[in-house]
């Protein structure tokens, strides 16, 4: 293991696996001065411009010649440079490469990767700050990822890099410079494969991206009030860890959703309704979410953080849902909240 930031790791991730199959590159804006956020920085040097390819401003033409050039062999990985300018390339995405496979019947595979940095930072506004990972959830055909930690940056772009359908990869703007431990050698994370970050006992959060931080932020502060929480990182959107949810909802039987996209119809809602449908009989108190509202992203500081998902609001959500109050420390078992799956 070795400390490094989530843009090294991903960084990392990319460079090892060009040097392991000669069929990666990578295009898109401004890549050869590293990207926006030093994603690619001394790609360019290390495999020169025919593997690190700059492009005008063009999305819809840069997906679309990377779904082409998917199809005699290569693999492209497309850096929109921020998730809301992947819009402009909507069709070549939802309505060609996500339906090839399909269409085709197997044979041929759009074997891309579409970068899709997301999320707020430094005051960005309502173009430049969503996070639309409910978006292509909903469309058959596309794997979608949103690491949270340099591990699962890494884990998960290696994983995308080598699969067999387009995955789209939603990295969090915000958490560029966090730094973690990630794992030395080129071992992918599997698609569909939860991790718990941290065990607990009275109540679920499950999360992702950006917004686990803040749920493990929350988990510290509910254990001085006697709450256990298990925070589970779902780490990809689609598909996603039906089981490690389901199992951990039916030991704790209190669920809460976080994360920092909308909440109405984002992709808690596909949760709630999941575990609502498995597991009502055993559900102590309604599912909650702690979410986005539906509004643009604010320009101004006080307006981004109306939209922000913070630990007190996590933690006051669950305080509400449990019925305890801050100035009480009683344990959720000793207070007589039954201990489901115990």
């Amino acid at each position: 293991m070795n400390d490094i930031t989530y843009v090294e790791a991903s960084r990392l991730a990319l460079a090892s696996e060009m040097h392991r199959n000669d069929a990666v590159w990578a295009l898109g804006q401004d890549i050869h001065t590293g990207g926006v956020f030093g994603q690619y920085k001394g790609l360019v040097q290390e495999f020169g411009p025919a593997r690190i390819v700059d492009t005008p401003i063009a999305e819809a033409t840069m997906v679309g010649a990377a779904l082409g050039a998917s199809l005699v062999g290569t693999r492209p990985v497309v850096e929109t440079r921020f998730s809301d300018f992947a819009l402009a390339a909507m069709d070549e995405l939802v309505n060609q490469a996500a339906k090839l496979r399909y269409m085709f019947g197997g044979q041929g595979r759009a074997r891309l990767v579409l970068r899709m940095p997301a999320g707020l930072v430094n005051n960005s506004a309502a173009q430049h700050s969503q996070s639309l990972e409910a978006w292509f959830a909903h469309i058959p055909g596309l794997v979608v990822t949103a690491p949270a930690t340099p591990a699962d940056a890494k884990g998960l772009m290696l994983a995308a890099l080598r699969a067999e359908d387009p995955v789209v990869h939603m990295e969090d703007k915000g958490l560029w410079n966090v730094t973690g431990p990630v794992p030395d050698g080129d071992e992918a994370t599997p698609f569909g494969v939860a991790k718990i970050e941290r065990a607990g006992m009275d109540i679920t959060i499950v999360s992702w991206s950006v917004a686990v931080h803040q749920a493990l932020a929350a988990a510290d502060s509910l254990e001085a009030d006697g709450i256990s929480a298990e925070v589970i990182n779902l780490r990809t959107i689609w598909p996603w860890d039906r089981d490690m949810v389901l199992g951990s909802v039916a030991k704790t039987g209190h669920l809460v959703i976080a994360h920092q996209s909308v909440r109405d119809v984002g992709f808690g809602a596909e949760i709630a309704a999941t575990v609502g449908e498995e597991l009502h009989s055993l559900l102590q108190a309604p599912i909650r979410r702690v979410a986005s509202p539906r509004i643009p992203v604010g320009y101004s500081p006080v307006l981004e953080d109306v939209y922000r998902v913070t630990a007190d609001k996590i933690t006051a959500v669950v305080k509400d849902l449990v019925g305890i109050h801050p100035q009480q420390k009683p344990s959720l078992v000793s207070s007589g909240f039954p201990a489901v799956g115990r």
